[in-house]
């Protein structure tokens, strides 16, 4: 059992347990980040700042010639590397909203969590990731009961067809007066005259349902059909 490194095999152990608890997270929210995912991120990560810090010393170089390597150099490409991972999971949707940023990030924290824990920064490891989790489930919840009014308030695009084109007007001042604010409007012509098509992007109280405005714009007067994305 000597050959065992018990330092490395405790390095790769916190860095699972650290990668596991940002992976719970992501996991009970269904967001892409799962377990698995995050477990390899901080595990590997881990083991390649391990690497990159051992090697460094392992070619002390001779009386000839004399090699000097920094010992993060392979760490310091984990950072960029990790990228392509994280944009794999930002999303455009078609009402222009982006989706995916804070996985994205977490991504990167996973990452960040396997490096310190391989350069031996355990304490900062374990508090990044008490912060990560707090930043992530507590501040939010939090501002959503303290914060600015405005933070209240969440984007939809809504598609509605109306019978008329004298009905536009109207309908765009009922949603007004159902504090339904539309910050933009697309009017289209369709091909089965006299409707119309109304494009709008929306901003709504967060704590209102899809279903609720559903039912909400169905009861306005020349509304023929409707579309919600959330």
């Amino acid at each position: 059992m000597d050959f065992i490194d018990i330092d490395l095999i405790i390095k790769l152990g916190i860095s699972a347990l650290l990668g596991l608890i940002i992976g719970v997270e992501r996991e009970l929210k269904r967001k892409p980040l799962g377990l698995k995912t995050s477990l390899v991120i901080s595990i590997i990560s881990c083991l390649l700042t391990i690497v990159s810090i051992e090697s460094a010393y392992m070619f002390p170089g001779n009386d000839n010639v004399r090699i000097q390597m920094d010992p993060l150099r392979l760490a310091a490409q984990i950072v960029s590397g990790i990228g392509f991972l994280g944009a794999g999971v930002i999303l455009r949707r078609g009402n222009d909203h982006i989706s995916g940023l804070t996985t994205a990030a977490m991504i990167w924290g996973a990452a960040g969590i396997g490096i310190a824990v391989g350069a031996g920064f355990y304490s900062e490891a374990v508090a990044g990731v008490v912060l990560l989790i707090i930043s992530v489930e507590l501040i939010p919840f939090t501002m959503a009961k303290l914060g600015p009014k405005k933070m209240f308030k969440k984007e939809l695009l809504i598609k509605i067809t109306v019978d008329h084109q004298e009905s536009i007007e109207k309908v765009l001042h009922k949603l007004q007066e159902e504090k339904i604010n539309v910050i933009q409007t697309r009017i289209k012509d369709l091909k089965e005259q006299p409707l119309h098509l109304l494009e709008l992007k929306a901003r709504v109280n967060s704590k209102q349902t899809v279903t609720s405005i559903y039912y909400t714009i169905s009861y306005i007067d020349h509304v023929k059909g409707i579309e919600i994305i959330s």
